[in-house]
């Protein structure tokens, strides 16, 4: 795992990532320090001023109209973020909380914030060290930043409030910074509010959650034609010709996605035999098409978190002039909107996937495979509850779409009138993510049971699988996914087909023989 070197240029998803999941380190580049000391400078000489200024001698929010004198600033800015750290609820994810730290630092070490260079350098001590704050999943409202949660972080950097430690025990912060040889900040002028007023949390989650939907979109394009195989649907509607005319690039790429896995099947395109039909229902038909344009939805809200990771969002800014100004930057409704986005999308590709698995077990629609692909259907119930369980994850991701950021409650005694309710949008769309994966995994346990099935009805010498769809179905039965025969303890195959899919192992097999997917 690299080091993450954290300077003037951009910080990139895959050091969000590095950093989030994989304990990468961080360290600060020279040119970082060097300008966060220029800029610290300027807010120096801005709090030696008679006249007020914001978040340097001022109070915040709806409080800014009071000067405070400069003995009482150290305890504004310790009072900012003690009475700030009001979250409530569960815990966030350890991932959750290392993803907002490493972006908070990102910004300060822009030199638009107008911190010590001292106050970043202990911020990236306290992610080195494993020392993660106790952040709850309440209390942000997506507007002058993720203040609750990022104060929850900024506490910690005092000395004060609850983290857990390398071993993952919750303890008091002040001891786990003494253990490792950290001393905690005093803070200075504007300090407080710099380390709290960022979209940090929701685009942290955004990171994280474009990724995982990057691999699930494979899978689900995976899964997709295997369930085609496995109805003896034909490929023929994935040929490139047809997608060009209509040409979105996400609905082209999972086209072909489907055609390299299909390739080389001896099923398909015997929709003609048995119960001859001219199309195949469109969650076969229109699967390149659905996955499509939730694809083009991820590659918007890339550009979206691209240009969010190219920010430096506070409130006053240092401007490279020396001007300080107070601006709107920190409203996180461009993160917002996108994270609702990726939610509609999600709910939608899960249930397109549903009626694939709902038409696999139905032996009206099946094209002769058993009644829920049962061993002896009567005696044996087959995969029938299992589509109950992905219908209900389903319905709960129908539920996860609707969207966040169209809500607003006034704050601040209205002087936050309007918020974006973004860190919630994230907060149901990592939840939307999990739900798709295992709506997915649902589905890949009934095209794999399907796909035996027919091989072993099927009267000739060589498997009629594709060989990608063999190696799928070979590499979920090494995963502990159980294939058919009488009923038995169904959760865990279902379990093991969620991690299967998840960790990325299903598309891993079937790249080995159709080289790299989309």
């Amino acid at each position: 795992m690299h080091n993450v070197v954290i300077g003037k240029a951009n910080v990139g998803p895959a050091d969000v990532i590095a950093v989030a999941r994989g304990n990468a380190k961080v360290e600060l580049s020279g040119d970082a320090l060097a300008e966060m000391a220029a800029s610290r400078a300027r807010i120096d000489a801005l709090a030696a001023e008679p006249r007020p200024v914001y978040g340097v001698s001022t109070g915040f929010g709806a409080l800014a109209v009071r000067h405070i004198s400069p003995e009482l600033r150290a305890q504004l800015q310790r009072s900012l973020v003690r009475s700030h750290a009001a979250g409530m609820g569960p815990q966030v994810e350890r991932e959750v909380t290392r993803a907002l730290m490493l972006l908070r630092l990102k910004t300060l070490a822009s030199g638009r914030t107008g911190v010590r260079p001292v106050v970043a350098e202990t911020m990236a001590a306290i992610l080195n060290a494993d020392i993660t704050p106790v952040v709850h999943e309440f209390g942000s409202l997506g507007c002058s930043g993720d203040l609750a949660p990022l104060s929850h972080c900024a506490l910690t950097l005092m000395g004060e409030g609850l983290a857990y430690g390398p071993d993952g025990t919750v303890r008091d912060a002040g001891e786990l910074l003494a253990e490792h040889g950290i001393a905690p900040i005093e803070l200075a002028e504007k300090e407080g509010l710099a380390l709290i007023n960022g979209t940090d949390g929701m685009l942290g989650m955004l990171v994280m959650a474009i990724a995982d939907l990057a691999r699930l979109f494979t899978v689900a394009d995976v899964t997709a034609a295997m369930s085609l195989e496995a109805l003896l649907g034909t490929e023929r509607v994935l040929l490139p010709e047809l997608h060009a005319i209509r040409p979105h690039p996400g609905q082209a790429a999972s086209a072909a996605n489907m055609l390299k896995v299909l390739e080389g099947s001896g099923l398909t395109g015997h929709h003609q035999d048995d119960a001859p039909r001219v199309q195949d229902a469109y969650s076969i038909r229109c699967a390149p098409q659905v996955a499509g344009a939730g694809r083009d939805t991820l590659t918007h809200a890339q550009l979206v978190a691209d240009r969010e990771l190219a920010a430096a969002v506070d409130n006053p800014v240092v401007l490279p002039d020396g001007r300080v100004e107070s601006n709107g930057n920190f409203h996180g409704a461009p993160v917002a909107y996108v994270l609702d986005f990726l939610a509609i999308a999600a709910a939608d590709l899960g249930s397109v996937a549903e009626r694939r698995t709902d038409r696999l077990l139905d032996k009206n629609r099946s094209h002769g495979l058993p009644p829920f692909l049962a061993d002896d259907p009567g005696l044996d119930s087959g995969l029938m509850i299992a589509q109950y369980t992905q219908a209900a994850l389903v319905s709960e991701n129908k539920r996860l779409a609707v969207p966040a950021s169209v809500d607003s409650i006034p704050s601040s005694a209205m002087q936050e009138d309007h918020v974006s309710m973004g860190w919630s949008a994230a907060r149901k769309l990592r939840q939307a993510v999990d739900n798709l994966a295992r709506v997915l995994a649902v589905e890949l346990v009934a095209s794999a049971r399907a796909l035996e099935i027919r091989t072993y009805s099927h009267t000739g010498g060589d498997s009629p699988l594709a060989p990608a769809t063999a190696a799928a179905v070979a590499a979920a039965r090494e995963a502990g996914v159980g294939g058919p025969g009488a009923d038995r303890f169904l959760a865990p195959d279902l379990e093991a087909a969620y991690r299967f899919v998840r960790g990325g192992a299903l598309v891993t097999a079937v790249e080995t023989v159709t080289g790299p997917l989309a």
